[in-house]
């Protein structure tokens, strides 16, 4: 299977290839399905929050409206699918470091607290040494889909190390993940449930306040019809900075405090008009603790088997700017896609 983008931009002028997915699948046996090459790889059971999905992704292009698709990003990996006897086992081995694609300039405006400084970036080396692996096992549990996971690689965004008075290192640092997730039906709907604790491998003891500490996060997500042609769908998110007397301690002057405690709630709601071949939807995060939001009206029409056309806003919400989404409160946007299959 080969998957590849040939891109026209107009904002930087010029065409540039992008290769997506290319990869091999077969079997060994029965028991053993063998995918190598670059591929998407999705875990976990959460809309659009991701704990045990430590897979890179572009959100660059997931705040600039392009198809959702187009949020996740490739890993260059091997993935073998095993199938024992009452349960399923996912491993993935991963040679080859890929971080995630955040906004930056000059399509976006970022808040940035250092603007004078240069950035270097330095990603792990490809070597069997920062070879990233995961692990996860299925099981069928009653009506309840259950997951256990475990990763060690690295944290997928940078931590800035300062290397001198006038240059920033951005790294990526050591992490390991182990997680669970559940989702099953209940009260008309379906229930989802997901938890991770984030081992910072470089910073166990929190006291580096340039990488991040350990963490304890977990989400909560329910999903039902309310009508034949309306969905709603909820979901509550939360984390826990491990250390956190630590972090304080060490924290330098002039520099924005992380908050503990971080929540997210998240609204999506969906209806079908027109035999389903009109969708509108409303997709949106809020955060009560540092109080900035995102919310994504979006229409898609399919126009015929082959044409869809879809039109939405991303609006972004937040009085502080080193929060999530108040960093991009001024990125506000409108995006449309028109797209033919054949």
């Amino acid at each position: 299977m080969f998957k590849g983008d040939i891109v026209y931009d107009l904002t930087q002028k010029k065409t540039f290839g992008d290769f997506r997915e290319g990869y091999v699948d077969f079997s060994l046996g029965k028991s053993v399905d063998v995918r190598a090459g670059r591929h998407i790889i999705t875990w976990g059971v959460g809309d659009l929050l991701f704990i045990n999905d430590n897979f890179p992704k572009d959100y660059e292009a997931f705040f600039s409206g392009k198809p959702m698709e187009y949020m996740k990003l490739g890993s260059d990996a091997l993935k073998l699918d095993f199938f024992p006897r009452g349960f399923s086992a996912e491993f993935v081995y991963i040679p080859f470091f890929r971080a995630n694609r955040f906004p930056s300039a000059p399509k976006f405006f970022v808040f940035d607290p250092f603007p004078a400084m240069t950035r270097e970036t330095q990603e792990p080396l490809s070597g069997f040494e920062n070879s990233q692996f995961a692990l996860k096992l299925s099981k069928t549990i009653g009506d309840y889909d259950v997951s256990l996971y475990g990763y060690k690689g690295f944290y997928l965004f940078p931590s800035m190390q300062f290397a001198s008075s006038s240059l920033i290192r951005l790294t990526y640092p050591r992490l390991a993940i182990y997680g669970f997730s559940a989702q099953g039906p209940g009260l008309g709907g379906i229930f989802s449930f997901e938890g991770g604790y984030y081992d910072s491998l470089n910073d166990r003891a929190g006291s580096n306040p340039t990488i991040e500490n350990s963490s304890l996060k977990f989400l909560a997500g329910y999903q039902k019809p309310l009508t034949e042609d309306l969905n709603i769908g909820v979901q509550y998110y939360a984390e826990s900075m491990s250390n956190y007397d630590s972090y304080l301690r060490n924290l330098p002057a002039g520099f924005p405090q992380q908050d503990q405690f971080n929540q997210w709630i998240t609204l999506r709601l969906t209806q079908f008009l027109k035999h389903q071949t009109l969708r509108l939807s409303l997709f949106g995060f809020y955060s009560p603790n540092s109080n900035d939001s995102l919310l994504i009206p979006e229409m898609k029409y399919n126009v015929n088997d082959r044409l869809e056309f879809t039109m939405g806003f991303n609006i972004f919400g937040g009085n502080k700017d080193y929060t999530l989404f108040g960093q991009l409160e001024k990125n506000d946007n409108i995006y449309m896609n028109i797209r033919y299959n054949f």
